[in-house]
């Protein structure tokens, strides 16, 4: 655990602020779910929560079968970070923080079908290793779930031969629907 320095009083109706600086370091946003934990030493931790992350494993299990299926990397990602990734490029794609763009695609519920040197191209991860410059094509659609955008699928190609049309687009599309589907029941 990191020191701060910052230190906060509880008001009256038992509320603590939490500081501009950190929350934007957390990548807190108003309305956001924060999840609180207790330590073994007094401690309080707020997490983000994410609800597609309980679907991990089904999340996993999906993209396996999509990577299966197209012979293409596929991607399940949460509104910060990836977590599920199959048909390659995992140790720098999985864990890692969604670029600002795919960010806001996923906000503003964009599904795109891009190539690479496309204006809507954009970086999955904020990680210079997870950067696209590798990358030909990309399908991504968001997930949606009681109408909040929670996540995206995302379907990518190394070949620059491949060209993604209607059939990933589609698929892509079907796969953000049921896992939106899977999180509302």
């Amino acid at each position: 655990m990191r020191a701060t320095g910052i230190v906060r009083r509880i008001d009256d109706l038992g509320r603590i602020v939490i500081p501009k600086e950190i929350r934007r370091t957390l990548r807190f946003r108003e309305s956001d779910p924060i999840e609180i934990f207790t330590g073994g030493e007094g401690e309080i931790i707020l997490k983000k929560y994410s609800p597609i992350g309980e679907l991990g494993t089904f999340a996993r299990q999906y993209a396996e079968t999509l990577a299966q299926t197209t012979g293409h990397i596929v991607c399940v990602t949460d509104r910060d970070r990836v977590i599920a990734v199959s048909g390659g490029d995992k140790k720098n794609l999985l864990g890692k923080s969604i670029s600002k763009g795919l960010e806001e695609a996923i906000e503003e519920r964009e599904n795109i079908t891009a190539k690479k040197g496309d204006n809507e191209f954009i970086n999955i991860t904020n990680d210079a290793q997870g950067n696209m410059e590798d990358y030909a094509e990309q399908a991504i659609s968001p997930i949606l779930c009681e109408g909040d955008a929670i996540g995206a699928v995302i379907i990518t190609s190394r070949d620059a031969k491949c060209k993604f049309g209607d059939t990933e687009k589609k698929l892509v599309h079907s796969a953000a629907a049921f896992l939106g589907k899977q999180m509302e029941s």
